[in-house]
Formats: structure tokens, sequence, C-alpha cells
């Protein structure tokens, strides 16, 4: 069976894979003493998104507002970020990104954004790096869709139906 990038299912087993394989390779020039992902993922939505309640944090991370409890205690501790009381809601706190957690933050995507054009600058040619590029806007409307709740919506796909060609 030929597959064709009219296969949604393909394209999205493939997609899913290679942004994987990508994190991974990127996380795996961490230094020992670095942030985990989980902790650089909480700074990067503060980063983002502002100053956020423990509750909009989880949401936007994916998990329970319990599941981060230790972690927002561990980088409130260690001056990553600062928590203060909610101006309209005294039972809610309010996460702001300190500036010693920006400075980590924004040392860790240097770091991996150098580390990455390197070996883009060495393995790919003028044409692949602008189909790259194209790549990119692509992933990153499939990801606006994404939080939008477009695949939500939408009614499932079965493993072996193509798209009809547009």
């Amino acid at each position: 069976m030929d597959i064709t990038s009219d296969d949604a299912a393909h394209v999205a087993i493939r997609l899913r894979a290679s942004v994987s394989h990508l994190g991974r390779q990127l996380r795996a020039g961490m230094p020992e003493q670095a942030l985990g992902s989980a902790a650089l993922g909480v700074l990067s939505q503060l980063y983002r998104g502002g100053p956020l309640t423990p509750t909009q944090l989880a949401r936007r991370e994916g998990v329970r507002p319990q599941t981060l409890t230790r972690l927002l205690a561990e980088l409130e501790a260690a001056g990553h970020l600062t928590r203060r009381a909610h101006a309209h809601d005294g039972r809610q706190s309010l996460l702001t990104l300190a500036p010693r957690g920006a400075r980590l933050l924004t040392g860790e995507a240097k770091r991996r954004e150098t580390s990455l054009a390197a070996v883009v600058g060495e393995c790919l040619g003028p044409r692949e790096r602008a189909a790259l590029l194209q790549a990119c806007e692509l992933i990153d409307r499939v990801a606006d869709a994404m939080a939008a709740g477009i695949a939500d919506s939408a009614p499932p796909a079965s493993a072996g139906a193509h798209t009809a060609a547009r």
C-alpha cells in the first residue's frame, strides 16, 4: 500500500514521532544540574502566559493541580518563581516568573537553539532549510488548532481511512 501525505493518520504518526525524537535530542544535551522538562514547562508557561494561578498553570500543562504542588514549591524555593495572593480571590495565589527563572529559561532556550542551528546549518541545504521553515508554520497551525480544541470536536478517523484528495 502506498502511503501518501493525504493520509492524515500516517502524517500524525510521523509528526508525533519526529517531534518526540527531536525533543529527546534537545533534552539529551542538558547539563546535569539543569531543571527537568516539567520545571522548564512550568517556567515556559509563566513566560508566555504571564502570571497564572496554580489551577490555570495545571490546566495549561495538562496535569492536576496536586501534581504541581511539590514542583511549584521547589521552583519558588530556588527563586525561579514568586507567589503572591490573588487580588480578587484570597483562596488563590498568583505565580509569576522571577528574574532568576527567566534567565535560566532563556539560557536553556539559547543553548538548544545554538545546538539546533549548528546541526541545521551542517545537515541541510538552503532549499531544505526553507522547507523546514514551511513545515514549522504548519506545525504551529496544527498546535494552535489543538489548543483551540478542534481535535476534541472532530469525529475520530478510522486507522485505515484515507482522506479524499483535495
